[in-house]
């Protein structure tokens, strides 16, 4: 087999095994554990959803393996997860900045001879740019070490 490393944005809450197959509607195989801790994890990338409460894709997964390739998110983020949030489309933005206004996303540009890049973008009517702003954009050194990134 080979070797992956993936990267998504999920959410997730923490769920027993028989949790989450009362949850399906399926009887625990007699060869599991129910109560085996672990998460209810949602894809929320665009998979076809698999539960009619849900809007993505869901499953559950056992809570070391889930513990072991996911960090929470919610609160903040440092550089890294703020530029892998990027990445899959997220807009992203640090709350130590002066202002609430802009925020920050990855545009990936239509031909194979434009490199993707980091703009900031101000909304429009806002204190800096009142018609709004898309400019590039460029880390300071206290915005890479920051951990206070936060999804907008």
């Amino acid at each position: 087999m080979k070797r992956y490393i993936g990267t998504k944005i999920v959410r997730a809450k923490p769920m027993s095994r028989q949790a989450y197959n009362d949850l399906r509607g399926w009887k625990l195989p007699a060869y599991e554990v129910g109560t085996d801790a672990g998460y209810l994890v949602e894809y929320v990338d665009g998979g076809k959803p698999n539960h009619k409460d849900f809007a993505g894709y869901v499953s559950w997964s056992p809570a070391a393996q889930f513990d072991a390739a996911y960090q929470t998110c919610e609160q903040s983020m440092d550089f890294g997860m703020a530029i892998r949030a990027m990445k899959l489309g997220a807009k992203v933005a640090r709350t130590g900045w002066n202002s609430a206004e802009p925020w920050l996303e990855c545009v990936v540009p239509s031909t194979d001879a434009d490199l993707p890049y980091i703009r900031i973008s101000y909304p429009a009517n806002s204190n800096a740019y009142p018609k709004g702003a898309n400019v590039p954009w460029f880390a300071s050194q206290t915005d890479m070490l920051a951990t206070d990134w936060v999804f907008v």
